[in-house]
């Protein structure tokens, strides 16, 4: 079955793809010729995943799933969430937005924080069908760890000692919060192969 991911993010392809293979071919936007920057104007993860399927679907016609991630950090009431990959602005630097989220956790005791990806499918089924992840960790007070994207090198996930950016992928993969959401729509997705 082919299926497209609608994301221009390298590295969310990389992980999803190990995670799908060989049951499924995954296509990107640049292999269905879709070049330009999807929106995402919603205020929830679940609205901008919905916004992005959508829009490729419709464009397209090609069954899809699109992702929304967010960063969930207990003492800042939840922030980046949503605002995650621009949390430093719109230029969306790594660097930056983990610059901005130690600065803004200086001295603060509770490191609590969450991952959460939500997962919107849309041209398989007549509605379209929804699948979270989640990992709880903590945030560290500076980077380590060279591998992963985003926030991998302050989050230590639960009951670790390392963070994601310290990880191979096919550790993180066994337990990201993405990863969670990805083996749910796998899962689905296997069930309606079957049929």
């Amino acid at each position: 079955m082919e299926i497209c991911f609608a994301t221009n993010n390298r590295n969310k392809i990389k992980e999803v793809w190990q995670l799908l293979m060989p049951d499924f071919s995954l296509l990107s936007l640049s292999d269905i010729g879709c070049h330009e920057e999807l929106a995402e104007t919603q205020n929830t993860l679940e609205g901008n995943s919905l916004q992005k399927a959508q829009y490729v679907y419709q464009q397209y016609r090609i069954p899809c799933f699109a992702d929304d991630s967010g960063l969930e950090v207990e003492a800042l009431n939840g922030a980046p969430g949503v605002y995650s990959a621009r949390y430093a602005g719109d230029q969306r630097n790594d660097k930056d937005n983990i610059d901005l989220l130690l600065k803004n956790l200086k001295g603060i005791q509770n490191r609590r924080a969450s991952f959460r990806t939500i997962i919107t499918l849309i041209g398989i089924e007549k509605e379209p069908s929804i699948f979270e992840g989640q990992i709880q960790g903590k945030i560290i007070t500076a980077p380590r760890g060279t591998n992963g994207f985003g926030y991998d090198p302050v989050f230590v996930p639960e009951g670790g000692d390392r963070t994601f950016a310290e990880m191979e992928m096919h550790e993180k993969n066994a337990l990201s919060h993405r990863a969670k959401a990805v083996k749910k729509l796998v899962g689905y997705l296997k069930k309606i192969n079957k049929r």
